[in-house]
């Protein structure tokens, strides 16, 4: 079976990095992480890629004139990489829209809330503060907006009335951790059908 080679970006403690290195260890996962990139030096995520023996490749923004530049740069390590799938994993930067166009289509995130609810910062701080009372996950395409693109995967989570930011993150997480590695599973697979704003995922065969 030929496995679906992903790049991930991630800026932090690599969380949902480790998810999908721990799916895509196993041997009957159709997908494996082959380059992880951060724009920090120090990002843990970068310590995960490396004991799972996965290239881990620090690039420097200040090494480039401006967002544009760095861009140019990160899509190079990934081509170099021959990268099919780019998942974003707490990737603190704005991808510029020439980078989203080069993987259009291919390029994964998560976001800590119901979409298209809470776009952005901050995200389960916004619902606590609206007063929801159901929170959760979702996986969608990156386009050129902030959390716009099309919804593949979501999970919801009770927002209990005493949560603090800390208690409700946390169990999103917990859905979160479950969400990506099923995402990038079902897109290796070829089930995962983009039309507009919808996304279709065809039935287990």
């Amino acid at each position: 079976m030929s496995r679906l080679r992903v790049g991930v970006l991630a800026s932090g403690r690599g969380s949902n990095l480790q998810a999908i290195l721990d799916a895509t260890s196993r041997e009957d996962f159709p997908a494996c992480v082959v380059v992880v990139v951060s724009d920090r030096e120090r990002a843990a995520a970068l310590d995960r890629a490396a004991r799972a023996g996965v290239p881990a490749v620090f690039l420097n923004p200040k090494d480039f004139a401006d967002r544009a530049a760095y861009d140019l740069g990160l899509e190079q390590v990934l081509r170099e990489h021959r990268v099919e799938l780019v998942c974003l994993a707490g990737f603190m930067r704005i991808l510029t829209a020439p980078f989203v166009r080069a993987f259009a289509g291919r390029i994964l995130n998560i976001h800590p809330a119901l979409l298209p609810a809470f776009p952005g910062l901050d995200a389960q701080r916004q619902a606590l503060e609206y007063g929801v009372r159901v929170a959760g996950a979702t996986v969608h395409f990156v386009d050129e907006g902030v959390d716009t693109g099309p919804i593949v995967l979501q999970a919801s989570v009770p927002v209990h009335h005493d949560d603090t930011e800390e208690s409700l993150s946390a169990r999103i997480l917990v859905e979160e951790h479950r969400l990506y590695p099923e995402a990038v599973r079902l897109f290796a697979l070829g089930r995962v059908h983009v039309a507009g704003r919808c996304v279709r995922v065809e039935p287990e065969r």
